[in-house]
């Protein structure tokens, strides 16, 4: 979630006066569905296929999605599923903060524009993001999640959509014979609780059953084809991609996306990371109270932070929450964290001996989560239990100890009479009334984004989503569950569908399909730290997933259908979006782009970093997809270059600065890692320049780095 609040402050007048809205996206074609060969030999084969493809949007002025510069490309990784009689569900694991609804809504369409209206749909097709912070934002047509990045950026969100159609399609298009196996373990010391006041309040009896705070299961799905020959892997695992801090500037795929360069690399070898043929996802679970910052939050003076308020003599934004890097380094604490979940999941990999068998079956229904009456046992013994209209606490702008915020906002405020300043511009967006604030008491309304007319600022029709692969159950919740949540949820579920699918493995896929802020126990709620303040649809949000998805579970075993809900609004021609255009690109003598600004020196030894500084073109002229903005050369022969990395590789930097008025300056880095060949190197940037402010025509260019010496 966005800790941008300062941004958020000063960027609401806007959104308060205008509401507004080019097109670039997966041409419509079709791709036959071949049925003959589906049939397998028993229900523990199927055919499996796995795609991946770049989904990295702007690298320049574009504000991060959860607090830009590539470091390194965030992917899609898409997984198609067929079972024996033919059933199939898709799984995509995204290198981005989260799945919007529109996203959703937009990938089902157009897949359906390619394959038909009957392969791929919104019940069998599961998209989950791995919130990672350290993407660009402004994919949501919704305002809450698109005032700091100054609104609606369709270029970028049609890079998400356009990233995950082509992972799929490779996906569909790769299907092969394939087998399945599962294991389960336990890793400690990559994750923590950053709430713990908050779990605490839950029952005592119920602490009891768990030897952590936090989930410290991870489970791993290894995919290979009928010779046993491994071509994917899945890991499901529950942390925070805020390794990478809210000072990041740079576009990462965090310590999960880490973790799945490591993998892909250490198997399809040096520069081919992201590009297949193995795909590793690590996919996101019940993430919302759990820190990769395993140091622990403390003041800046070393002094433990208040327990309750995660404050520093009163003052939330001192208290923060540092890895496991030296100093706190967050490019450290990323590759521990990162490096923590590969190894644990490359062992379970070889380990697993698990076989997944069973058929292919899914469950889908749009609900309206603004009155939802919750019954027993799902209502914490409250009569007359509903869900809320939306609405964002006072503890939501104090942000997390992964990220606090400002404006003297602090965690577990309960006070109704809040600040008078922030009380006024409360008001001015939308009054909350006697009933809303009854319903989502004891929280104290910041921002009542369910009632600003004449749309409200978060999706309210949320999607509801179980696919079963075998006896793996992913439950798709389209939100942050806490620790806690998650467990009751695991909880609901397994043990109705355990009554039609024997030792049911229930995965929380997180933040899928839609985003709809935090979702805490009613227990937690009642302290309103960050995560019940984030809350949105009020005390009661879990128990009305547990009683909702309990529903769709109950279905499965029952092998019943369910009614499909209501319709999500459509908001386009509704949206805004503050950021101006790219004019013009200027260069020396107006068209030296690419020319060499501060070359690199002649020799260099493993360890140090090579840099160069290009002249160049804004980097939101193109997005590079599937392309690179630099890559690092190795002369292999005479005037033979080959190269070695690029800009999806962990070891290299892309950066952006604006250098007067329209002029672009470019950084390239690399630094050099021990097991670096010696020899003749170079550094190239490529890009696209704008030199025409009265055309929208865009120009190639390159620009090399003289050669060096790497000892």
């Amino acid at each position: 979630m966005v800790h941008s609040f300062k941004k958020l402050i000063t960027l609401i007048s806007l959104m308060i006066i205008l509401i507004s809205s080019n097109d670039f996206r997966v041409q419509s074609y079709k791709i036959p569905v071949d049925h003959k060969n589906v049939r397998l030999n028993d229900d523990s084969s199927y055919q499996i296929g796995a795609g991946i493809f770049d989904i990295t949007g702007p690298a320049a002025e574009t504000n991060m999605m959860g607090y830009a510069m590539p470091r390194p490309k965030q992917r899609a990784r898409a997984f198609v599923f067929v079972d024996s009689d033919g059933n199939r569900a898709v799984y995509v694991s995204t290198d981005s903060c989260m799945i919007f609804q529109e996203v959703k809504i937009q990938v089902v369409k157009d897949l359906q524009d390619i394959f038909g209206p009957n392969v791929y749909t919104e019940s069998n097709v599961l998209l989950s993001g791995t919130h990672t912070h350290s993407g660009p934002a402004g994919f949501s047509q919704y305002a809450l999640y698109g005032i700091t990045s100054l609104g609606f950026y369709k270029k970028n969100f049609d890079t998400i959509v356009n990233g995950i159609i082509q992972a799929i399609v490779k996906a569909h298009n790769s299907l092969q014979p394939a087998k399945m196996f599962t294991e389960t373990g336990e890793l400690w010391n990559t994750n923590i609780n950053r709430s713990p006041y908050a779990y605490d309040n839950n029952p005592e009896e119920e602490k009891a059953m768990y030897d952590s705070n936090v989930d410290k299961n991870m489970t791993v799905l290894r995919i290979e084809d009928m010779n046993g020959n491994p071509f994917a892997a899945i890991s499901f695992f529950a942390v925070h991609c805020t390794s990478m801090n809210n000072t990041n500037h740079l576009i990462s795929g965090d310590n999960k996306g880490y973790a799945s360069y490591l993998w892909e690399k250490q198997v399809n070898g040096p520069g081919k990371a992201g590009k297949g043929p193995f795909i590793a996802a690590f996919g996101q679970s019940n993430e919302g109270d759990v820190s990769p910052n395993t140091r622990g939050a403390t003041c800046r003076d070393g002094s433990p932070c208040d327990y309750k308020t995660s404050t520093c003599n009163g003052k939330n934004e001192e208290c923060w929450a540092l890895g496991p890097g030296k100093d706190g380094d967050m490019f450290e604490s990323t590759q521990i964290i990162g490096g923590n979940q590969f190894n644990k999941a490359l062992e379970l990999f070889n380990n697993a001996s698990t076989q997944v068998s069973g058929s292919v079956q899914y469950r889908h229904s749009w609900v309206q989560f603004t009155n939802v009456s919750v019954e027993p046992p799902y209502n914490s013994d409250v009569i007359n239990a509903t869900t809320c209209r939306g609405a964002m606490g006072y503890s939501f702008a104090a942000g997390t100890t992964d990220g606090p915020g400002a404006f003297d906002f602090v965690q577990s405020d309960n006070k109704t009479s809040g600040n008078p300043f922030w009380n006024f511009i409360s008001d001015f967006i939308a009054k909350p009334t006697p009933d809303q604030i009854h319903c989502q008491s004891p929280k104290p309304i910041l921002i009542d984004v369910g009632m600003v007319e004449p749309i409200p600022w978060v999706p309210d029709v949320m999607p509801i989503q179980i696919v079963t692969i075998g006896q793996i159950v992913l439950v798709a919740v389209p939100g942050e569950f806490t620790t806690m949540s998650g467990r009751r949820l695991r909880n609901t579920v397994r043990e109705i569908i355990g009554q039609s699918i024997q030792n049911p493995i229930v995965l929380i896929a997180g933040l899928s399909n839609t985003y709809s802020g935090y979702i805490a126990t009613f227990e937690e709620y009642q302290v309103q730290r960050y995560e019940g303040a984030s809350t949105v649809f009020g005390p009661h949000t879990l128990g009305a997933y547990m009683q909702e998805f309990g529903k769709l579970a109950q279905s499965i075993v029952d092998g019943t259908t369910v009614e499909s809900g209501p319709t999500p609004r459509n908001l386009t021609g509704h949206t805004f979006f503050f950021l101006p255009p790219v004019i013009v690109d200027v260069a020396p003598d107006f068209d030296d782009f690419g020319e060499v600004s501060i070359d690199v020196n002649l020799s260099y030894s493993v360890n140090e970093t090579v840099s160069c500084v290009f002249y160049g073109g804004n980097p939101r002229n193109d997005f590079m997809i599937e392309s690179s903005f630099l890559t690092v050369d190795l002369l292999t022969g005479t005037d033979q270059w080959t190269t070695v990395l690029d800009d999806g590789d962990w070891d290299t930097k892309f950066k952006w600065k604006m250098h007067d008025l329209g002029m672009s300056l470019i950084t390239i880095e690399w630094t050099i890692a021990p097991d670096t060949t010696p020899g003749t190197y170079r550094l190239t940037h490529s890009g696209y320049a704008k030199k025409n402010p009265f055309s929208s025509n865009i120009t190639p260019y390159q620009g090399i780095s003289r050669n060096f010496v790497v000892q």
